[in-house]
């Protein structure tokens, strides 16, 4: 069964079919898009096909991705999830995107928040990382903010708009008391 997380002001929730616009109202928005390694969706047909990806995913045991919704609204205003994730490895990769009306309302770091606990304390990962375009200030901020460490550079690692841009590797591991 597909895990509900719930945060003071958001629930975070399986994507279904009718998610399909709120992932096109997200995705089909460049200020959302543009770092994000992904091109901007132009069709309804596109976003139901992200629905498909997550559910496979998570069918799968390679990721896990939620849909953010607030609790006063019904629809998403973003996703957040688990990318690549590795069991064996106790690993994954964090990802999320918000709509630009909610940012800077402190969604995306409540999330985040509530999905890094579900990871370390219920998926038993050790070691969550994250990849970031170098110009992503807002992602590379809250990141650090958090307590992500920078790892490095990766050169010519994601691909957007034909072009190969460098990103920031970061990891946040889980803290173990003796």
């Amino acid at each position: 069964m597909f895990p509900i997380l719930e945060t003071e002001r958001l629930i975070l929730r399986e994507i279904t079919k009718e998610d399909a616009e709120g992932i096109f109202a997200c995705f089909s928005n460049h200020n959302v898009t543009r770092y994000y390694g992904q091109e901007t969706l132009q069709s309804i047909e596109q976003a139901e096909k992200f629905v498909d990806f997550f559910s496979k995913n998570y069918d799968e045991k390679r990721g896990i991705r939620w849909g953010i919704e607030r609790k006063e609204t019904k629809g998403i205003i973003g996703t957040i999830g688990f990318n690549a994730w590795l069991p064996n490895h106790k690993r994954a990769e964090i990802g999320y995107e918000i709509h630009p009306e909610q940012w800077r309302k402190g969604y995306t770091s409540e999330a985040i928040s509530k999905v890094l606990s579900y990871g370390f304390d219920v998926m038993d990962l050790t070691r969550i990382g994250a990849v970031v375009f170098i110009d992503n200030e807002a992602s590379n901020n809250l990141l650090t903010k958090i307590g992500f460490q920078k790892e490095g550079v990766l050169k010519k690692y994601m691909h957007q708009n034909g072009e190969a841009h460098d990103t920031y590797v970061y990891s946040l591991l889980k803290v173990i008391s003796n």
